[in-house]
């Protein structure tokens, strides 16, 4: 570890969120860990004098606000910023209502700009700062019965493409996380919501995908862990990537798509080429 950082992380109330603020205690760093339950929060990573719960539903900027209020007044500062908290609508696009798809967006892309609208003023005054958004091989390739999920991540991905030129004259990095398939609790009842079948011609299709998904859940090949420490050595380099592809398995899909883009480029090379104004 180079210095104790403070280090807000969103989603913190159980998950991967817990796992990122248990490796950030164990390096040193002071925690702001925020959650819907501060309860459970603190509960689930016991009692510290370098840690600070707090109360926080990314899709409300009034808590965002007051969330990051309370970590200056502890802290002082915020030295690191990661974009945690989400959320999982499973199911056919079709199937799944206009209100789920909102529910997807609110928590998974717009929660996390909630929180990184308040974070920001207060790196640009530091003229230093980290924001890293967790984003998920659903951000690079979407995937049947992952319209939703997929929508939200690319989502992120488009954000902090952009966010991360508009603030790097103030000495703010910014980091895109893409893990693969993690031992978490994104795919438990608690994190996993599924549209509710409407349509006959998916039936088939439909259960197939859901007991996938379910099965699934529990035998994900990542350690959560292994990922948290990673993130704790990322945070430690004087110039973190701009996008940490997390996995053997992510790198596949990341490899795989970059490839498939290539094979559209060259198919239609001379048809897209061909577009210019005849001078």
């Amino acid at each position: 570890m180079t210095s104790r950082r403070v280090v807000f992380i969103t989603g913190a109330g159980r998950g991967m969120g817990v796992t990122f603020a248990k490796a950030a205690l164990a390096a040193g760093h002071a925690v702001v860990a925020s959650g819907r339950d501060t309860d459970r929060v603190s509960k689930a990573l016991g009692p510290s004098n370098d840690l600070l719960a707090v109360k926080l539903d990314v899709t409300r900027r009034g808590d965002a606000e007051a969330a990051v209020q309370a970590a200056v007044d502890r802290f002082g500062r915020i030295d690191v910023l990661v974009n945690n908290a989400a959320s999982f609508y499973a199911g056919y696009f079709e199937e799944l209502t206009p209100e789920q798809f909102d529910r997807q967006l609110a928590a998974t892309l717009i929660g996390p700009m909630n929180v990184t609208r308040a974070v920001l003023p207060i790196m640009r005054k530091q003229r230093s700062g980290h924001i890293v958004s967790i984003s998920s091989t659903a951000g690079l390739v979407g995937f049947e019965f992952g319209s939703a999920y997929a929508a939200s991540k690319f989502g992120v991905e488009g954000w902090m493409a952009s966010l991360a030129p508009e603030v790097a004259s103030f000495g703010i990095t910014t980091t895109v996380v893409n893990p693969g398939f993690f031992r978490t609790e994104l795919l438990t009842e608690q994190s996993t919501n599924y549209a509710e079948p409407s349509i006959a011609d998916y039936d088939e299709r439909r259960a197939q995908q859901l007991e996938f998904w379910r099965t699934q859940n529990g035998k994900q090949i990542g350690d959560p862990a292994k990922l948290a420490r990673a993130l704790m050595t990322i945070l430690d380099q004087e110039h973190p990537p701009l996008r940490f592809i997390a996995g053997a398995d992510a790198i596949a899909t990341a490899e795989q798509t970059v490839a498939t883009l290539q094979r559209q480029i060259d198919a239609f090379r001379d048809l897209s080429t061909s577009l210019a104004f005849d001078e």
